[in-house]
């Protein structure tokens, strides 16, 4: 299953029904796990530990060296989960310390020409549309869905079940179950589609739209605006999924300028 036209590191581990096609690249200390396919001129660099049922396209580098000039040569890592789509040319860097790295969850579709950067964390699942350039020490949570050609900056965070449209500049946190468009980017509805195709009920998306509407549409301060969702939001997933994020984050989302409270 290893095409003689392909090298392949002595230092590496590959589990079983490994494919690995012509041209293709294995460094030492690299770990591909079991029924993985590796398509020509893939490389995969040292510090990779990919788990199992794994695709990867053609031109793709795995575990690349981090961009970032506080990374001194130190032996870093880059981790796959499993069953992920990896097409073509995608980059994905290693992380420049030691420890943690650059983490990419189970059930990822990520399409051509993608970059992760450093520390970068991909929860997965997740659709990585084709072109989206995300910078190192991103976290992006469960069942998020990022669209062509999206920049998402260093240290932001996008919530789950979210929405990012074409073409959308991200440079803060995404609070979960929206959908953001447009640049600057802003506020353009809850993500309900994919959320009632998911076995969300209409109650569970009526009570995120309701919070969101107090956030976004009522020009008072992301402070004021919480209190308000704890008056009229009964305690459930949704409305704490909200909170706890916006909280977590220091009330600094997406669309919201940086004032805080009244």
């Amino acid at each position: 299953m290893i095409s003689e036209l392909a090298f392949v590191n002595p230092g590496a581990k590959l589990g079983q029904n490994v494919k690995i096609h012509p041209f293709a690249y294995i460094d030492d200390n690299v770990e591909i796990g079991d029924n993985c396919e590796i398509m020509p001129y893939v490389s995969i660099i040292n510090g990779t530990r990919m788990g199992k049922n794994n695709k990867v396209f053609q031109g793709a580098i795995i575990g690349a060296d981090p961009q970032d000039f506080r990374w001194k040569g130190e032996q870093t890592y880059c981790y796959i989960g499993d069953n992920n789509m990896i097409r073509e040319q995608v980059i994905i860097n290693r992380g420049i310390y030691s420890e943690g790295g650059t983490r990419i969850g189970n059930e990822c579709f990520i399409m051509a020409e993608t970059h992760i950067g450093h520390d970068s964390v991909v929860e997965g699942p997740a659709v990585i549309g084709n072109g989206v350039t995300i910078a190192g020490d991103v976290i992006i949570e469960p069942c998020c869905v990022l669209s062509s050609n999206a920049i998402v900056h260093e240290k932001s965070r996008i919530g789950q079940w979210s929405l990012i449209k074409g073409g959308c500049r991200i440079s803060s946190n995404v609070p979960p179950h929206t959908i953001m468009a447009h640049n600057p980017a802003g506020y353009y509805g809850v993500n309900s589609f994919i959320m009632k195709k998911k076995g969300f009920t209409d109650d569970q998306i009526e009570d995120a739209a309701k919070a969101y509407r107090h956030i976004y549409q009522t020009q008072t301060s992301v402070f004021n605006a919480l209190k308000r969702i704890e008056a009229d939001i009964d305690d459930n997933e949704i409305r704490r999924n909200i909170l706890n994020f916006i909280r977590d984050n220091n009330l600094r989302i997406v669309g919201i300028k940086v004032k805080t409270q009244d």
